[in-house]
Order: structure tokens, then C-alpha cells, then sequence
């Protein structure tokens, strides 16, 4: 669905790999994060490959300008607990997307009230704001269905761990997997919050699914 490429990233894994591989040719992010420990200039390998996304989830769920302070924390509580790392499976990615995602459970009232506000707005508000307008993201960019203010109103609805879910399913491009290990939960759990989310998103939206591609490229 055209609505789901909307909802991704700018960027795609080959960019970011060529970033990493530019810095530390033949070395995987874990590797570079290992190498940190004994030489911290390296993160900064990982500060350029990953800052940009981390960045943009952040202002897809909150606000271009909570964005810049959350997207520099996710960083330096990555730095400071890089010695620890390993409770990802290795994802170094995941890893800083559950940052990001804990980060932002502080703020829920700030995407709740964007949530609504959003959902209050009329057709002129939003096209107003423009495609590139960080603060309305998800809503701006799935406007070919027509959809906006009830995928608002849908994801405002959401309890907050399947909203979590159900976003870094659709921002991120998550895996099941994936998800757990960003989160912490079990893959069993990932799957049960995003059952219930696309339940509630899909009522919302007359059956459709704006997370979702018609592939399943992101089950399992």
C-alpha cells in the first residue's frame, strides 16, 4: 500500500550500512559499539549512521522540537550504557529505538495531545501543514486515503504499549522480532499488542490498514 511507504523512514538500510561501512569498513554496528568501549570517539560512527531516523521516529510520535532533545538523549543514554549492551540480541538498532521508545513514554501527554489535535484538524489545516512538516508526519503523509483525522483519533485511542508496537512496526519496519528485542517483551507479546492495534486501526478506517503492506514483509 502506497500509504505504508508514507509511513516509513526517508532513508533506506542501505544508506545507513554505507555510513557505517565508510567509517569502520567490514565492522558491524555491534563491533563498533564493542570498539567504543576502549575508544568512545567510534559511537560517534553510530551517532551518523542512526541519528537521522532516531530523529524522525521521535517527531512522527511527538514534535519536530521534542525531537532534537530526545533524539540527543537517546544518544548519550546509548553512550553511557553502551558497556552493557547486549540484551538485543545484538541489535544495535533495535537497541536504540527502545531508548527512543522509553524516552518518548515520558512525553505521552504531548503525543496525545498531538493525537487529538490532529484529529480535530479539517482538510485546509492539514494541507496547510505541508508533507514535510515533522509534527504531522503520519497523518500529512497518509493523505491519498483520505484517512487522516480517524488514524488520529485510532492511534490516540491505543493503549500505550501497542501503540508502540504498531509504530515501530510502521516507522521503523520492524520485524516480530525486532520489536521484542527493542522492547523487551516477547515475540508472542509483539505479536498479541499489534493483533489488537491493526483491529482497532482497521475499525477505525473502514479495513484499511495503514501499517501493513500487502506482502507481510513486516510479519513474523
Amino acid at each position: 500500500m502506497e500509504a505504508i511507504n508514507h509511513l516509513r523512514r526517508d532513508h533506506d538500510d542501505n544508506e545507513r550500512k554505507v555510513l557505517i561501512e565508510q567509517s569502520a569498513p567490514g565492522l558491524s554496528d555491534e563491533a563498533v559499539l564493542r570498539a567504543s568501549r576502549e575508544s568512545p570517539e567510534r559511537f560517534a560512527d553510530l551517532f551518523d549512521a542512526y541519528h537521522g531516523e532516531i530523529y524522525r521516529y521521535v517527531a512522527s510520535r511527538l514534535s519536530a522540537g521534542l525531537a532534537d532533545d530526545l533524539a540527543a538523549e537517546t544518544f548519550l543514554v546509548a553512550f553511557r550504557g553502551r558497556a552493557r549492551f547486549g540484551g538485543t540480541g545484538g541489535n544495535v538498532r533495535a537497541w536504540l529505538y527502545g531508548i527512543a521508545t522509553n524516552l518518548i513514554r515520558r512525553h505521552h501527554r504531548d503525543e496525545e495531545r498531538k493525537y487529538r489535535a490532529l484529529g480535530r484538524a479539517d482538510a485546509a489545516d492539514r494541507a496547510q501543514a505541508g508533507d514535510h512538516d515533522d509534527d504531522n508526519r503520519i497523518v500529512a503523509r497518509i493523505a491519498a486515503h483520505g484517512v487522516q483525522r480517524d488514524l488520529a483519533t485510532a492511534l490516540r485511542s491505543l493503549k500505550r504499549g501497542d501503540r508502540d508496537v504498531l509504530l515501530l512496526v510502521a516507522l521503523a519496519e520492524f520485524s516480530y522480532v525486532e520489536v521484542a528485542q527493542a522492547l523487551g517483551i516477547p515475540e508472542g507479546t509483539v505479536a498479541s499488542r499489534l493483533n489488537r492495534a491493526r483491529k482497532a486501526v482497521r475499525a477505525a478506517l473502514g479495513d484499511i490498514d495503514p501499517t501493513r503492506d500487502d506482502t507481510g514483509a513486516n510479519d513474523g
